[in-house]
């Protein structure tokens, strides 16, 4: 080894910034650096998880009083109480008539008792679950609801089981199904379900949204 290598090792060993390495201080400001950029993040990734579950509550709430609100659009002219005529080709006095969404009339009179008199669904469950259903009669379907069927089809009296909902969806902010239910006879504030019918559901979570909100009054 010639005195100029020897000259650049003692170079190198007194002085390793120049070897290419970094001294411990400049570690230690790279990690600091590094971990402040981490835990900014973590509040970032929490409230884009935090949004997906708001965003999925939303929607499962829309599904949910969409099915309850079809349910009692079918329970029009169902087993009526005082009418002339029932079952299939059931029809109220009056200038009340059926929705021209609802093609079929629930024809399972036992489901409802004599306190459900705004005849919304007894509970989650018989959405899931499917209730016996009929036809629509004839003096119904001129509204246009079967104007696509001869008069052989819109008269007929085949039973089916119409189901509102698949399944019924879990509440994401509790990971339960565990909804707060509300019948048509109690106000928002109610403290508990009368168990007369199911109008509204809600949230049972009392955390607030990233917009300040409560999910108990979404």
């Amino acid at each position: 080894m010639s005195r100029k290598q020897l000259k650049n090792l003692k170079s190198k060993i007194q002085n390793p910034k120049s070897a290419g390495g970094f001294t411990l201080l400049e570690l230690i400001i790279t990690l600091v650096v590094l971990s402040i950029l981490v835990m900014g993040t973590i509040p970032l990734t929490q409230n884009a998880v935090r949004r997906q579950k708001e965003l999925r509550l939303r929607e499962n709430l829309r599904t949910l009083r969409n099915a309850i609100d079809e349910f009692h659009r079918d329970t029009v002219g169902a087993c009526p109480q005082g009418a002339l005529i029932t079952g299939n080709q059931a029809i109220l006095g009056g200038n009340i008539t059926a929705d021209p969404r609802s093609r079929v009339v629930i024809d399972d009179c036992k489901i409802f008792d004599t306190e459900n008199l705004d005849r919304y669904p007894p509970s989650l469950e018989i959405l899931a679950e499917g209730v016996r259903v009929k036809a629509r009669g004839l003096n119904v379907q001129l509204s246009g609801a079967f104007d696509d069927k001869n008069a052989t089809e819109q008269n007929d009296t085949t039973e089916h089981n119409k189901v509102y909902l698949r399944e019924i969806p879990v509440d994401p902010m509790t990971g339960e199904k565990d909804w707060v239910l509300r019948s048509s006879f109690q106000t928002a504030d109610a403290g508990s379900w009368d168990e007369i019918n199911v109008f509204d559901v809600r949230s049972s979570s009392d955390n607030e949204a990233l917009n300040g909100e409560k999910y108990s009054d979404w």
